[in-house]
């Protein structure tokens, strides 16, 4: 009978599911047609006077996925995916820049969830896009200091006349667990090599150590610099002016920023009204603006280039064993893609773009190896992202050229392992006790159940100390320096591109763009098909083979906002396996 209900009930549990999903698929259909059949107000784009319109909220991730629900929001099966592609607005931003259909930007600035890396290539994108003589508008109701790095290269910055724009500079804020950890009774056994290498203070310490200030306090002024410098370029105010803004929390209201920072404090009927001014229509034309996301650039098609390719191949994500997943960079699966083009005789140079914090040491030598192949083939250059650190800088040490932004974070050349011991937790807190069986004297010995011996301890950093030697010595090949000189910078450091460069850890200050047009310079190419790697899977395939624990941290993400960082800082060094070539930290930079 139970049997008989379980299977009616699961029945009746799939028509349902299934049902909600004919019923969101049909809707995206029709909306699909709506939308295909507006399109040509929206290729209104053939019109003189066109003005993109570029809303900027949410995630800002390399590579756009694909989703044709995009436009329903929360309301489609993917609607935790809404943002923008950085690879699909890089794209657009240069067609239009040589689109005689475009008259310029129109940016509405929400709120966004990028780095700052991100937002430096995507503001160069847009300070490349003016060199045509078009012009950028910017309004939002709202600048935090990422969205007014972003907006400070617009020709005019308004602001919502009750809205707000924070001028204070960058803070950076850790979390410590060791004094909970001590009153829960858990012991957090470490094992590292880097002085730098802080991914461990949390559990042993309730503050930063002197490295970890040190380094802290170095990338994040590093950050800042970039920034101002950047800001008084295009603001005409100096640098000094800005740090006693910064320093007097000057900026208050609307008002106090008017002439400096913005340019006006506008509602957004106002600004469009600003808009018609400057492209020659009277206040009651009807301005054409265009939605970015809808914007189709009329691309050049060039016969022949099927057998000229470079492949860019996207790695993001924490590094690992296995297949990975959305946010994963699994090795097998990323050796598997870069083999592919490797052996692909019409792919003619490869442009890894890396954006990690780490992850395994095995899983990251794995893949250092398949890039080491491919570079004795074809051309390989690096491109990294926000994040390209530890493990993230293993895969990329070996590259031919590396190109990182100014405000990439990158290094932090070190390993760590973790063990902790519940043995005291379990005993004092819930009286549970333990008894083990062993066939030898070192059976148990990595386990979660009591502590590691002397020897068993030294056992264990040997191997940390072997994977350092392994790390130290792929920079070194790589970078073409002295395994000496490698440590010296290393001790798991954290460094930003711009001083990463001084170093010798970086080749260029540079993004995408300039790592595609190095690729093409060593692969001899004047024009090339670009292809992006690996594949994407279908999005309905992606819905439907989500893992039950990626939709409970989609769940936990959206309730604790930007809480989740620590929690998912916790999350993974307490599930740590095998020895880690992570970033020390999870950052969270205001």
């Amino acid at each position: 009978m139970k049997q008989f209900f379980g299977a009616f009930f699961g029945s009746i549990l799939g028509i349902i599911i299934a049902t909600i999903l004919s019923i969101v698929i049909i809707v995206g259909i029709i909306k699909s047609s709506i939308d295909a059949g507006d399109k040509k107000d929206d290729e209104g784009i053939s019109k003189t006077n066109s003005v993109l319109k570029l809303v900027l909220d949410g995630q800002i991730i390399d590579r756009e996925k694909d989703n044709p629900f995009k436009d329903l929001g929360d309301f489609g099966p993917f609607g935790d995916q809404d943002g923008h592609g950085l690879n699909t607005l890089l794209n657009k931003i240069a067609k239009a820049k040589t689109d005689d259909r475009v008259k310029g930007i129109y940016i509405y600035s929400k709120s966004l969830e990028a780095g700052f890396a991100t937002i430096e290539e995507l503001r160069n994108a847009l300070t490349d896009f003016k060199k045509s003589g078009k012009f950028i508008y910017c309004y939002g109701e709202y600048y935090g200091q990422k969205e007014y790095y972003l907006a400070s290269v617009a020709n005019k910055i308004f602001l919502n006349p009750q809205g707000s724009l924070d001028w204070k500079g960058l803070s950076m804020s850790l979390m410590f667990f060791k004094n909970a950890f001590e009153k829960l009774g858990v012991e957090v056994q470490v094992f590292r090599h880097g002085r730098f290498k802080s991914a461990v203070e949390p559990f042993l310490l309730d503050k930063m150590s002197a490295s970890n200030r040190l380094q802290s306090e170095t990338f994040l002024n590093s950050i800042w610099s970039t920034i101002l410098t950047s800001v008084s370029d295009e603001r005409k105010i100096s640098i000094e002016e800005l740090n006693k803004m910064a320093n007097t929390l000057a900026i208050r209201f609307p008002e106090d920023a008017i002439g400096t920072l913005i340019d006006n404090a506008l509602y957004e009927d106002e600004v469009i009204l600003e808009l018609k001014k400057k492209i020659g229509i009277t206040d009651k034309d009807k301005i054409n603006l265009v939605d970015f996301d809808k914007y189709e650039p009329k691309d050049k098609k060039v016969k022949g280039l099927d057998s000229k390719r470079i492949a860019v191949i996207y790695a993001s994500g924490s590094i690992s064993s296995g297949h990975g997943g959305d946010d994963e960079i699994g090795s097998d699966a990323l050796t598997k893609t870069i083999k592919a083009a490797r052996l692909d005789d019409k792919i003619k140079a490869i442009v890894l773009r890396v954006n990690s914090p780490g992850g395994s040491a095995l899983a990251s030598d794995v893949i250092w190896r398949e890039i080491m192949l491919a570079k004795k083939i074809k051309p390989v250059i690096v491109s990294m992202g926000n994040l390209a650190a530890s493990g993230g800088y293993y895969i990329s040490c070996g590259a031919d050229r590396i190109f990182a932004q100014a405000n990439t974070i990158t290094g932090s050349i070190g390993v760590f392992g973790i063990i902790p011991n519940i043995q005291k937790a379990l005993d004092q807190k819930l009286g549970i006790t333990i008894d083990t069986v062993n066939t030898n004297l070192h059976s148990d010995v990595g386990g979660a159940l009591r502590s590691v011996s002397a020897s068993e301890y030294s056992y264990i950093q040997s191997g940390v100390e072997k994977v350092y030697d392994v790390f130290t010595k792929r920079v070194a090949e790589g970078r073409k320096m002295s395994q000496a000189d490698v440590d010296s910078i290393g001790q798991g450091r954290v460094w930003t591109g711009k001083d990463a460069l001084k170093i010798n850890l970086v080749d260029e200050i540079g993004g995408m763009d300039a790592a595609l047009a190095y690729a093409a310079k060593k692969a001899n190419l004047t024009e090339y098909k670009l292809i992006e790697l690996p594949k994407q899977k279908s999005p309905f395939d992606a819905f439907l083979n989500k893992k039950e624990l990626e939709l409970e941290s989609r769940f936990v993400k959206r309730n604790l906002g930007v809480s989740f960082t620590y929690f998912k800082q916790l999350q993974k060094l307490v599930n740590v396996k095998g020895i880690q070539a992570r970033l020390p930290f999870e950052m969270l930079v205001e």
